[in-house]
């Protein structure tokens, strides 16, 4: 019988193929495949479902296996667990093939969005600013550790560390001038590189017109809108802009039951970067909208105002994250209401 569906348990050098047929049997069960072997596998196959977790790699295998004529839908790891078959005990590479291939099955299954190449290179760019970001930030708290052991108790202010790490730089004694004069010129090289990435991300801001329109919103700069375009394209995976803003976590956890609805706090799933660049756009267009008298910041501030802060932040970011993914969909110009 033909083969319908393949779930791949997708590693470094071994990957689990399990795929079953039209009557839901197992026709192909190959637990140790190796990797030079596993796009010769699949092209033998006839044209059909194909189901791996979104992890490292899997995108890459998408874009393989599609240009071969399958599907390709790519689950988040958390949506697989369920499945895994229960009448075998431990999780092992198979169990999970099969998990996934039972999983990708699922009518109401949500899915990973599978990026392009050009997606995908965009995407490497944030996530090496990110990088030195988050490297900048290490080595400021290493000066700050390393001078609170010579009584230099400094504060959290990025500023304030470098300018006091370099007054006090004479005083210390032996090698720990030497050290903190590293770790301070660490500093002004991530900030060069942050610098030459936060270029890069203007140029690709300025040179798309999508980005462009996405910027027409309060709350979304050059930042924002280039890691939307290269999270979700054109926003064609999703149905509607709650669907994509629940994708992202900024959809508050519901826990009804008994005809009672009970929302919880945000989920917080999805990409945690977009959700914190999306935030970070709400918190600004909250700041500014006191001096605004347009619709969008008299209704973000009597939110503010009755909700709570937060709580304003969050539905700003929600209703933004709507709004780009209409603006990407319809293609249209976002065109602010009075």
């Amino acid at each position: 019988m033909t083969i319908l569906t393949v779930g791949i348990d997708l590693a470094k050098n071994v990957f689990a193929v399990h795929g079953i047929n039209e009557a839901g049997k197992p026709e192909l069960v190959k637990p140790n495949v190796a990797r030079d072997k596993l796009g010769e596998l699949i092209a033998a196959l006839p044209p059909c479902v194909i189901g791996m977790e979104a992890c490292s790699g899997a995108h890459h295998w998408a874009r393989q296996f599609e240009a071969l004529g399958h599907t390709v839908r790519l689950i988040a790891p958390k949506f697989v667990t369920p499945y895994r078959m229960s009448g075998k005990r431990g999780k092992n590479d198979a169990a999970d093939a099969a998990a996934i291939c039972e999983a990708v099955q699922r009518p109401h299954m949500r899915f990973v969005p599978a990026k392009s190449l050009e997606q995908q290179s965009r995407l490497m760019v944030h996530r090496a600013r990110q990088g030195f970001v988050e490297q900048r930030t290490a080595t400021l708290n290493r000066i700050r550790g390393l001078l609170s052991e010579f009584g230099i108790v400094l504060p959290l202010k990025a500023a304030t560390v470098r300018r006091k790490a370099c007054e006090c730089l004479e005083d210390l004694p032996g090698y720990a001038n030497t050290v903190i004069g590293d770790l301070l010129s660490e500093v002004t090289r991530l900030d060069e590189r942050v610098a030459q990435y936060d270029q890069h991300i203007k140029a690709m801001a300025r040179d798309d017109e999508r980005a462009k329109r996405l910027m027409q919103l309060s709350g979304v700069g050059e930042t924002t809108a280039t890691c939307l375009l290269a999270m979700i394209g054109n926003g064609h995976d999703f149905d509607c802009g709650r669907q994509f803003a629940a994708w992202l976590g900024l959809a508050p956890g519901q826990y009804s039951s008994g005809g009672k609805t009970r929302l919880g706090r945000i989920t917080k799933a999805g990409d945690a970067y977009l959700r914190s660049l999306l935030v970070l756009g709400a918190r600004a267009l909250l700041a500014a909208a006191k001096n605004k008298t347009d619709s969008v910041s008299k209704w973000a501030v009597a939110l503010a105002e009755r909700r709570g802060y937060w709580k304003a932040v969050v539905a700003i970011a929600a209703k933004n994250a709507r709004m780009a993914w209409a603006v990407l969909r319809k293609g249209e110009a976002f065109a602010m209401p009075a």
